[in-house]
Order: structure tokens, then C-alpha cells, then sequence
């Protein structure tokens, strides 16, 4: 049937014409218009470009190359971690900043930790500003297809506890501090506690060297939150820094899990129970046991925040937690927002990691050997003495909060927040 008429004919086309002519040509148009939709052709489209799977994750090229993988593998094989990508530290760590930028920041810590943990802890903090990170690496994350990743990542320089290592610490003058002297040859966390003083120290002479300003020695569970910064940024907030101030001090959270089945806690955990120093007097005393919740104290574990130090002369490492000077006293400004988020035994398992590390007996006199907070001596006891059942019951007692009622009470009165920002950087 002809559908088309002349431009001679004075009879116009009838209405049943015009209907099917539109019935005729409107799916036609219709598949066009999504074909276009859906080709991607050549058009350079910075919003697909960001989410296909054209970039490698960082050591593919030289750690997984050559091993083939089979049909049903993903990523959980590799990393431990969903197909569901909360960070996208899979796809190119190439982040868009100038290398000019001021100030420049850097990280030191040690740690054993995998990939699952180490690669967004680097990711979230470039982000927010971190150029370089020196990682002293001992366990897991020293294995080859740990530390072979680690080493494609631009700014992060990976530092392994070989002998020459310890020869060289060996030396430090740190041995003979006396301050230090009685965490010296002592088993678990205190000699972890020596280890990072000593390994601070050299990242203090790496960061200088490398033209560094400001230094932070954090442990791959430990998030800064810049709260209270223009962009969420740590770069400006060290910016704003009076230059008479030599080191800034951060309150720490603490993370509140509210679940015994988390896997990524940087994605997964939003509550956090605030520190007494950025609560009001009566709020933190009239909401101490509650917050406690029967255990020791109102943190699981530390209290005393972290510091960043501005990089100059004489400066040395005053544990863990505080940078010093052999010169001076430092001038220390203490942070009225911001924060350092502590996701500590925010996982079921990290009862066992603990205990999987130390070798000291599980009784009450012989942990006091070996930890110096009194929640990571009860739970190292649990977790060599009880079955699989008794440790998540007592997991879910002392950590996990799940009465709805206390949280939202906790929530009004400020003693608990919820921060997502880790969430979505």
C-alpha cells in the first residue's frame, strides 16, 4: 500500500492515513534516538571515561600480568573486598593537583596491613591533600603482591624492616631518650610503640629531604577529618596555620560500629563517639557510663588524639601520638574541629589479628607484658580463650551498639555523630 501521495492531488490524506503513517514512523524514531543514547562512539565523555574499566589498577601490569585468572574471579580473590567499588582507588591514582601546591603534606606509618585497608587509607587522604606517604612495611604488607602494588603509586615510598634497616636504627639516638626507655625490649605493642618512634624518625629525614612541610604519623585505621576547612581539605587547613605554630594537635574519634558483620569500616561505619575535649563538661561526665557501656574506659583504646608537626630543625617523634624538639618547646595549637577518625576494632576478626601477632600467655599478669590499654587486654584474653560463639557474643556486648534508643539519646546530646565523608570521597 502506497502511503505517500502527489503534490498535485487536491484530496488531502485522510485522518486513518496520518494515523498510520505516525504508527508507522514513531517506533522507528523512537529505536534511533535510544541507539544514540546508548552509542558511545568516539565522543569523548569525561563522565564514562571516569566509570568504564579502561584504567589499571595500580601493579596489574607488573604483579597480575601474568597470571591468568579464571572465569568466576573477581576482585574479592585479589582484595578481599565487593565488586562494588566504594572507592575508585581501582582506577588511576593520577589525581588532578598541581605539584606546586602549598603546603605539602606527608604521612608515615607502619604497618602490616593488606591492600583491602592500605589503598583506600592512601586514596581517602590524597584527597584531601597528602602528597607523599612513606610506609614502613613488615607482615602482609610486605609481601610481593602487596608492596609490588604499593610501589606504582605515585608518592607513596615503600620501606621494608630489612637488616640494614635495623642497623641503621640501631644507631638512633632515640635509644638512649629516657622518656622511651620503658616501652625498650618488651614484647607486642610496646615493641610496635619503639618501632614507629624509630621509624618516625627516618621519615622526618625522608620528608625533608623530598621538600615535605608538614608531617602526620597515622596507622592505616586512623582517617584525618578536615571538619570546619574550605573543600574538606587538610592542605587548607595547615595553610591557615600561623607560622609561629610548629605542630597542630587533633582530637581523636572514636568509630561506634553498629554492626558485627562490617568489612570495609571507611565505607560501612558512620558513628563515632566524640572526644571529651570537643564536648561540654557536663555532657561528657553526665554521659560517661552510658558511653562506656561496662567497659574500662570511655574510649576502647587511646584518647590522647595525633599530631602534625611542621617540618624543621631538630624535630623528633614524642611516641606515636605527639611530634617534639630537641631545641625547644614546640608551640602547639590544639584543633577545635577537626578530628582524627579511629576505626579501632571496628571488624569482628580484629579480635583474632590481635592475638595472631602476640605470643604472650592469655592470663591477666602476663598481658600487662605485652598491652598497654586495658580494652586490648580483655579482648586478647577472649580471643585465646574462647570458642568462635562466646568471642562474637562478647564482641557484640563491648563493641557493637545496637540499642536504637541510647544512640539516638547519645546522637542529641552530641556525645555520638555520625561523619559520612569518608563515605563518599
Amino acid at each position: 500500500m502506497a502511503v505517500l501521495y502527489s503534490s498535485s492531488s487536491s484530496k488531502p490524506p485522510s485522518s486513518s492515513s496520518r494515523l498510520f503513517l505516525l504508527i508507522t514512523f514513531l517506533p522507528l524514531s523512537l529505536a534511533c534516538f535510544a541507539f544514540l543514547l546508548q552509542w558511545r562512539g568516539g565522543i569523548n565523555d569525561s563522565v564514562t571515561q571516569w566509570f568504564e574499566d579502561q584504567y589499571k589498577f595500580p601493579g596489574m601490569s607488573t604483579v597480575f600480568e601474568k597470571r591468568a585468572l579464571p572465569s568466576d574471579s573477581s576482585c574479592v580473590s585479589l582484595l578481599g573486598q565487593s565488586r562494588t567499588q566504594s572507592f575508585p582507588y581501582l582506577r588511576d591514582w593520577k589525581l588532578p593537583h598541581k605539584p606546586d601546591l602549598k603546603p605539602k603534606i606527608c604521612i608515615t606509618t607502619s604497618t602490616s596491613a593488606g591492600l583491602e585497608q592500605t589503598l583506600p587509607w592512601i586514596f581517602y587522604h590524597k584527597v584531601i591533600g597528602v602528597s607523599n606517604f612513606y610506609l614502613f612495611v613488615e607482615g602482609t604488607a610486605a609481601s610481593p603482591n602487596v608492596s609490588r602494588v604499593l610501589e606504582t603509586i605515585p608518592g607513596v615510598h615503600v620501606i621494608y624492616r630489612t637488616r640494614e634497616l635495623e642497623e641503621e636504627q640501631a644507631k638512633s639516638r632515640i635509644w638512649n631518650e629516657t622518656w622511651l626507655a620503658k616501652f625498650f625490649y618488651k614484647p607486642c605493642n610496646y615493641e610496635l610503640f619503639v618501632k614507629q618512634n624509630l621509624n618516625m624518625e627516618m621519615g622526618i629525614t625522608m620528608a625533608r629531604d623530598a621538600g615535605m612541610e608538614w608531617i602526620l604519623h597515622l596507622d592505616t585505621d586512623e582517617l584525618v577529618h578536615p571538619s570546619g576547612t574550605r573543600e574538606y581539605s587538610l592542605r587548607n587547613l595547615l595553610r591557615d596555620v600561623p607560622a609561629e605554630v610548629d605542630e597542630v594537635l587533633f582530637a581523636n574519634y572514636e568509630s561506634s560500629v553498629e554492626r558485627d558483620d562490617i568489612k570495609e569500616p571507611f565505607t560501612e561505619v558512620s558513628m563515632f563517639k566524640k572526644n571529651f575535649k570537643h564536648l561540654p563538661r557536663d555532657v561528657y561526665y553526665g554521659n560517661y557510663k552510658k558511653a562506656t557501656r561496662g567497659n574500662p574506659n570511655y574510649f576502647l583504646t587511646y584518647a590522647n588524639g595525633k599530631s602534625a608537626a611542621r617540618i624543621q630543625d631538630h624535630l623528633r617523634p614524642n611516641g606515636a601520638h605527639r611530634w617534639n624538639n630537641y631545641m625547644k618547646n614546640p608551640n602547639v595549637m590544639e584543633l577545635e574541629e577537626a578530628a582524627i577518625l579511629h576505626y579501632t576494632y571496628s571488624k569482628f576478626p580484629d579480635l583474632t589479628s590481635r592475638r595472631d601477632r602476640c605470643g604472650c600467655k592469655p592470663t591477666k599478669e602476663d598481658v600487662k607484658r605485652c598491652f598497654m590499654l586495658e580494652f586490648d587486654r580483655a579482648a586478647f584474653i577472649i580471643a585465646s580463650t574462647s570458642t568462635s560463639e562466646e568471642m562474637l557474643q562478647w564482641y557484640r556486648e563491648r563493641v557493637v551498639w545496637t540499642d536504637e534508643n541510647m544512640i539516638l539519646k547519645l546522637l542529641r546530646k552530641g556525645v555520638l555523630t555520625r561523619i559520612y565523608a569518608p563515605m563518599v570521597s
